[in-house]
């Protein structure tokens, strides 16, 4: 077996780009393949054809690639040169420039005839941002640009494939054998996967935040777990990083992966939240249902002193009504007693003693002020009250009815607009168009302590280095932006 160190020299590199009737590897078609062979140093070879798509090629494409419709008419179909083009990739290791891009569209061509195809594969674009990490683009004429690189014919296979090779060889002579061997290792090291998925599994994944979910035989939910990068998390899981007794279980049961984008982190953890707990998959914690929740509520009684009592209505349209929220009777008693001990409180007015007639238990130890008896001003005891509770008073809604929260991601070309009201998420739309047609109704959504907490943490931090965009929808079909 050859070692590591001789990547360079022991292997043959595909250099293969293609061109496609659009983005979208399961609807969209092969036009053209070109592939050049490189070893140890020399071109040893090249392969290239015209294929014809099975369906139309857009103006637009056609303008952008320079592939009409009338070239590709008797050209071969994708079925009639598979079998050669699985040969002259077998055993090399497959190079692109976005190499999910090249390598999904040529995997969904062999899906659709039945078969897998599997290959080693390395991307320029990664090669290019760990040898030259000071730079910010890395696209092909970007690179041109950058390393004075010979002018090709852009967007037709051949012409974007001997731009890749050429920037391979100025790094390979810039940087040296062994620098380029060290980057080659690293990017084409593989985490072990499961046996029962494919080996090129996280080629399939987006780099990109979302959410993932792991399922087992019969297709049971084992797992959900959430990213900003769902590839590089779910690798993690593959890689030793939740290698517990639990994590081994999971992954000797995980038989498919499959997953939802996002286009920001706040989506991906509310989806997450929300998959968890509907779905209840197999592995994980699961939150305590809302109506399971304690929080309190202070009253005034007969006599006008505030008096606390446990709460497991929750109205999410009152939260300012409500201090703290609790997740057994247990807790929310815990904390009345710390409070009481803390503030000198009535124990009875706290709900901590039985409503009888007479002075608490703690006013005949004297921890008790006299609230229970009469024998403390009332104003002053409410004012210690409102003190001594006032840390724990939930967030009341600031804006007067739902906003928009925006998030984009411009690699992705992707806009979620998550619909909040009163610290719930109630639905999610991608085009500003679509807010004047929205019918909420807010009432019907439960309230979720994990939500609201991760609401309230992040409309609230509102961090200067990664800003939001929150748009008021004070009226259907007119929302104003309130923060740039």
């Amino acid at each position: 077996m050859a070692n590591k160190a001789d990547t360079l020299t022991s292997n043959t590199f595909a250099f293969l780009d293609i061109e496609t009737t659009g983005g979208n590897s399961s609807r969209d078609r092969i036009t053209e393949i070109g592939i050049r062979f490189w070893r140890d140093g020399e071109m040893v070879g090249q392969w290239q054809t015209l294929l014809n798509p099975e369906t139309r090629i857009s103006p637009f494409i056609e303008r952008f690639t320079g592939i009409s419709n009338e070239m590709v008419a008797d050209a071969p179909r994708f079925e009639a040169i598979a079998d050669d083009l699985e040969a002259q990739l077998e055993g090399k290791i497959f190079v692109a420039h976005n190499a999910r891009f090249d390598y999904g569209f040529i995997k969904s061509e062999f899906r659709r005839l039945g078969r897998l195809f599997s290959a080693k594969v390395l991307c320029t674009v990664k090669l290019s941002r760990r040898l030259y990490p000071e730079f910010r683009r890395h696209n092909m004429d970007a690179l041109i640009d950058r390393h004075n690189l010979a002018r090709v014919q852009r967007h037709r296979a051949m012409g974007d494939v001997a731009a890749m090779l050429a920037f391979f060889e100025h790094a390979l002579a810039e940087h040296g054998p062994e620098p380029m061997n060290a980057a080659l290792n690293n990017l084409l090291q593989r985490p072990s996967i499961p046996s029962h998925l494919p080996t090129d599994i996280l080629h399939d994944l987006p780099r990109a935040p979302g959410v993932y979910r792991f399922y087992g035989e019969n297709d049971v939910l084992l797992y959900v777990g959430k990213s900003t990068n769902i590839a590089q998390r779910v690798a993690s899981h593959f890689s030793g990083d939740h290698n517990t007794s639990r994590g081994v279980r999971m992954s000797e049961s995980l038989r498919r992966v499959d997953w939802t984008e996002t286009a920001g982190e706040l989506g991906a953890l509310l989806l997450e939240l929300r998959q968890i707990k509907q779905m209840k998959p197999l592995f994980n914690r699961r939150s305590r249902a809302a109506k399971n929740l304690v929080s309190i509520e202070l009253t005034e009684n007969s006599q006008g002193y505030l008096q606390a009592r446990l709460v497991r209505e929750i109205e999410p349209h009152r939260l300012g009504d409500y201090f703290g929220l609790f997740r057994s009777k247990k807790d929310a008693e815990k904390a009345l007693s710390g409070i009481a001990a803390k503030n000198d409180l009535c124990n009875k007015l706290l709900g901590l003693e039985p409503d009888q007639e007479g002075p608490c238990f703690q006013r005949t130890l004297g921890r008790c002020k006299g609230a229970c008896d009469g024998g403390e001003d009332r104003v002053k005891y409410n004012l210690r009250m409102q003190i001594a509770f006032h840390g724990l008073r939930l967030k009341t809604w600031p804006w007067k009815g739902p906003v928009g929260v925006v998030e984009h991601n411009p690699d992705r070309e992707r806009t979620d607009i998550l619909i909040v009201y009163n610290w719930m998420h109630v639905a999610t739309v991608h085009e500003r168009e679509e807010l004047a047609d929205l019918s909420l109704n807010s009432q019907a959504v439960n309230f979720d302590l994990d939500s609201y907490k991760l609401i309230v943490k992040t409309l609230m931090a509102r961090s200067q280095q990664r800003p939001l965009e929150v748009i008021e929808l004070n009226a259907v079909g007119s929302p104003d932006v309130l923060m740039p």
